[in-house]
């Protein structure tokens, strides 16, 4: 089994506003090629610690490492991705997409064509010219993502990506993300408050619980992705389902 590096490292990372402490002492790493899931209650820190990783927040104590550099309160070293999609609606998709391109100085038109080599891995082929009100809440968040993409190939942060869809797109969309995170490497951290969506998609599951928020589980999905709908009715699903239950204190 090939072992691979850190990519990404928040060490003891603290912080408080307002005199109330919101992250106490959190370590967190995101190994190349990992998809590793951030979970856990509303208000509980998982997005103050996305802006410290992120660089948009500085934390009181602790630093963030990418590739063994310290990038603590530096911007622009990290893909960050919304909850919300955020697709300017007088763009086209492919103007959308290719926006990271654009404000790092590429040519619009070599912006764009950049952008569309990477359609049909993101199945959006032939939805370059149309606009975000003409696709699919599902489309929208390949759209989204290959924007994220296209802003750092080495880390992503994603704040909650499937949490708007239905059920059925939200299946859709599980296998299809993770088609394109097999062939495209993408280290991935991602924030969400569904546990059977954890261990569907993720490598590691690290649990942030309590006020302020601390890491007190960390679970290793020991499971070949994809996994399919059957592996949501076995015995090892509720295994792993019960343990995140535990570490959250809800069990």
């Amino acid at each position: 089994m090939t072992i691979y590096q850190n990519r990404l490292v928040a060490s003891h990372i603290s912080k408080s506003f307002d005199g109330v402490k919101i992250l106490d002492d959190v370590t967190i790493e995101l190994r190349e090629r990992e998809i590793v899931c951030l979970l856990g209650v509303s208000g509980g820190g998982k997005t103050t610690l996305f802006n410290i990783l992120s660089g948009l927040m500085m934390p009181e104590e602790g630093q963030v490492l990418l590739d063994g550099e310290d990038i603590t309160g530096k911007a622009g070293n990290i893909s960050y991705m919304l909850q919300k999609d955020l697709l300017l609606p007088y763009y086209t998709v492919v103007d959308n997409v290719a926006l990271p391109l654009v404000i790092r100085g590429v040519p619009k038109k070599e912006a764009r064509m950049e952008a569309a080599k990477h359609f049909a891995d993101f199945g959006l082929e032939g939805m370059e010219d149309k606009y975000p009100s003409q696709l699919s809440g599902g489309m929208r968040q390949r759209a989204a993502l290959l924007r994220t993409y296209l802003f750092s190939d080495r880390v992503a942060l994603l704040d909650e990506p499937f949490s708007a869809l239905d059920t059925i797109t939200k299946g859709e969309i599980h296998r299809w993300y993770l088609d394109v995170m097999e062939r495209i490497h993408l280290s991935t951290l991602f924030i969400t408050h569904d546990i059977d969506e954890a261990i569907l998609l993720s490598d590691r599951v690290y649990i942030l619980a309590g006020r302020p928020g601390k890491i007190t589980g960390e679970i290793r999905i020991d499971q070949a992705r994809p996994r399919d709908r059957e592996f949501t009715l076995s015995g090892e699903f509720l295994r792993y389902k019960r343990e995140i239950l535990k570490a959250m204190g809800m069990e």
